[in-house]
């Protein structure tokens, strides 16, 4: 239900979004790129710069934080019958994105320890497509699998390689998208553009209740179909 190509499609763009977003936004850090945070943050501390270390320390510990309350999410609602756990934490991100838009520029900090908080809780949550891992929030994994289904398609001619290769090589392009459209938002509507973020998180959770249709109709078919053979 959580791992279709075109659920990926919109949590991607988000992801996208969200990088853009707090880089052009809120004082050029990065949401889902903690290694650029790291990287930023060493070069301050070495320069000497020490006033600017926890502008990107808290997003790194946030994003942490985010982590662990997306895996405390999936072992209290994991069994819930009347929605998907995961659609959940999809819920949980969109309040907090709508919540970041009403923040002040001159709390940034504030607004990008909790967009690192929401990123962390959606690559964590969401990390299956089509059975293969992938991340909706950054690139180098998905670019690396591409690429190695790629050779894996010229060495063997496998369709299915390919149709892989392909898969992980659009969610690049839709990340890419989705940054973009967020450097034309912010430009556009500064710090509220976020709540684009959520529309696109928004068709995800509604994309998840019918494949939840879809799979339980699915499974009322086949308990009918085994009760005829039995009869």
């Amino acid at each position: 239900m959580s791992d279709t190509f075109t659920n990926a499609i919109f949590l991607t763009l988000s992801g996208g979004f969200q990088d853009a977003y707090t880089y052009l936004c809120r004082g050029k850090v990065f949401a889902n790129a903690q290694t650029g945070n790291i990287v930023l943050m060493s070069t301050h501390f070495f320069e000497g710069e020490f006033g600017l270390i926890l502008h990107y320390l808290i997003p790194v510990i946030s994003f942490i934080f985010g982590i662990c309350v997306a895996e405390i999410q999936h072992i209290f609602f994991k069994n819930y019958k009347k929605i998907h756990w995961r659609q959940i934490v999809l819920a949980f991100e969109i309040v907090i994105l709508l919540a970041v838009g009403f923040i002040p520029i001159n709390l940034n900090i504030l607004a990008n320890a909790l967009v690192s908080f929401v990123a962390a809780m959606q690559v964590q949550t969401f990390r299956k497509l089509r059975g293969n891992a992938y991340a909706s929030t950054m690139c180098i994994g998905n670019m690396r699998s591409g690429a190695e289904a790629l050779c894996g398609y010229l060495k063997t001619r496998k369709k299915i390689l390919l149709i892989k290769a392909i898969e992980y090589f659009s969610i690049i392009f839709m990340f890419a998208v989705g940054a973009g459209f967020g450097s034309l938002a912010a430009d556009r509507w500064g710090i509220r553009s976020i709540w684009f973020s959520c529309a696109f998180l928004f068709i995800s959770f509604i994309i998840m209740f019918i494949r939840l249709e879809i799979e339980e109709e699915k499974e009322e078919e086949l308990e009918k179909a085994v009760e005829k053979e039995f009869k």
